[in-house]
């Protein structure tokens, strides 16, 4: 009988070690298939870039006559730049101080703006309030494009085309900066601190300023690194608002340097290596800003998706 017993344990123990290889295995296959993938979406990402990278040390000439993800004979990269600057009398220095401006003043305005809206309707319960939000909401399905028209028939009925309130005013409105923010402020504000400001005495102003926004951060920059690339990135509407090349952002004035060179009655200026020297230099600042506000964006994006 001793023997029978010792056997039955060392059996079940034998058992319980095959199950754990096989699932040590499946794990391993998980991982593998896993990593698979994630090196396909970081390449995906990023091989653009190195190309954009690479070919902003090239002339126009290297640019059609040597293989796209390695570098000419000849690095170019400081002269493209220099010609980058002093094309057309230094316009694109113009268009970066433009799209600075607008990017800046867009991206503050519609944090502001949003992280207050979302407070109120996280926090306060007045008439109405639920069908304003579900106007909000319904309002980020409406693309932009449908909006092209409007806006622009609005802005030129008040004299604003052509100026750089037509492209700060529209950036200033963002619904999904709304949405998040009241999804983060719902439980990232408690009640109960609130009460506590207003028996003491405090307005509800001051309570939003000194007590509500310093749990609001991780949500507010998160707000504003969206409000920030999309105004920086934002092509349509200062296409449509705008005809003054002194007030060109990046994205507009790039695309004016692109048409100039692909068209034939333009004589074939050769523009293609400041196109693509002008491309890496305005992405750099939305890198700079990513790389400085992201440990703020994941754990705002992750305490408003688990919260909400």
């Amino acid at each position: 009988m001793s023997a029978v017993a010792t056997a039955r344990p060392a059996g079940t123990a034998t058992r319980a070690k095959g199950r754990k290889r096989k699932a040590l295995a499946r794990d391993d296959r998980r991982s593998t298939l896993l990593t698979i993938v994630m090196w396909l979406a970081a390449a995906y990402f990023l091989l653009p870039l190195v190309w954009l990278l690479i070919s902003a040390t090239k002339s126009t000439g290297d640019l059609f006559s040597t293989f796209g993800y390695w570098f000419a004979p000849h690095f170019g990269l400081w002269d493209n730049i220099v010609r980058t600057f002093t094309y057309e009398d230094g316009a694109f220095g113009r268009w970066i101080l433009n799209t600075i401006l607008y990017a800046g003043a867009g991206s503050i305005g519609a944090t502001i703006l949003s992280t207050m809206a979302g407070y109120a309707f996280a926090k306060y319960d007045f008439p109405g309030g639920k069908a304003i939000f579900s106007v909000v909401l319904g309002s980020i399905m409406i693309p932009l494009t449908a909006l092209a028209i409007p806006t622009y028939l609005l802005f030129s009925g008040a004299g604003l085309t052509d100026t750089p309130a037509a492209v700060i005013i529209p950036s200033l409105i963002s619904p999904f900066g709304v949405y998040l923010m009241r999804v983060y402020a719902a439980d990232s504000v408690p009640d109960s601190i609130l009460e506590a400001a207003r028996m003491d005495g405090a307005g509800e102003f001051r309570i939003f300023l000194q007590v509500a926004l310093r749990q609001l951060g991780p949500g507010v920059v998160t707000v504003f690194l969206f409000a920030l690339v999309a105004t920086w990135n934002n092509y349509f509407l200062p296409l449509i608002m705008l005809n003054s090349s002194q007030y060109f952002p990046l994205t507009v004035g790039l695309a004016h340097w692109q048409a100039t060179a692909t068209n034939p009655s333009g004589g074939n200026t050769p523009l293609f290596d400041i196109v693509i020297t002008g491309s890496v230099i305005s992405v750099l600042p939305l890198v700079a800003a990513f790389l400085y506000l992201q440990r703020y964006w994941q754990s705002g994006l992750g305490t408003g998706a688990v919260k909400g």
